[in-house]
């Protein structure tokens, strides 16, 4: 699972085009450098400081500024309260021990009805061995070892209903999910699933 964002989920985080975005579990910078080439003013976080080298070379490369910053994805004391216009996560709510504790700092930062977009592994599909047979429980919140972009990586299993409930609690509304059919043929289930939930509030 690739950290560069798809064109659909461009589409769900909108035009960024002046305003302040903030890109959770950076990795190697493709999202935040493809938000500032569209006019954004990025703040990207992650918790791997060799990420964000490659990260900072791959924005000086694009020719692009972001402000880079290492820590714990749910610790977003240095942002003022409503002062996001948009947050997108493209697969790190995986790796995060406490989603509902990341869904209240994020919900805190970003503007009334702003939009959270953010993505990870389809539950589905870790159940499965080579898209085919059910080798774990759904129900099963692991961490588990799966490899992403040829790196090994310790994940938590985010069952559909929790994630929903843990985004109401936080004060957001779910407007879009997306469960993308996988590039490859003969695939029997999605392997990501994309949310957009925006910030209750006028």
């Amino acid at each position: 699972m690739t950290d560069a964002p798809s064109d659909r989920e461009l589409q769900l985080v909108g035009d960024v085009n002046g305003k302040r975005v903030l890109d959770l579990g950076s990795g190697a910078g493709a999202a935040a450098v493809k938000f500032a080439q569209g006019g954004a003013m990025v703040i990207a976080l992650d918790t791997n400081d060799a990420q964000l080298g490659r990260a900072r070379a791959l924005a000086e490369s694009a020719e692009v500024r972001v402000e880079w910053r290492v820590g714990d994805l749910a610790d977003l004391a240095f942002l003022r309260a409503e002062s996001i216009d948009a947050a997108y996560c493209g697969g790190a709510v995986a790796e995060v021990d406490d989603p509902a504790r990341l869904f209240r700092q994020v919900q805190r930062v970003l503007k009334p009805n702003a939009p959270f977009v953010f993505s990870f592994e389809h539950p589905w599909s870790l159940c499965l061995d080579d898209d085919t047979t059910v080798a774990r429980s759904y129900f099963e919140p692991g961490p588990i070892d799966v490899v992403r972009d040829d790196e090994p990586l310790r994940i938590h299993v985010r069952d559909l209903g929790g994630i929903f409930t843990e985004l109401g609690r936080a004060g957001f509304r779910v407007d879009t999910i997306l469960e993308p059919k996988p590039d490859h043929p003969g695939a029997r289930v999605p392997h990501r699933i994309v949310w957009r939930a925006r910030k209750e509030g006028a």
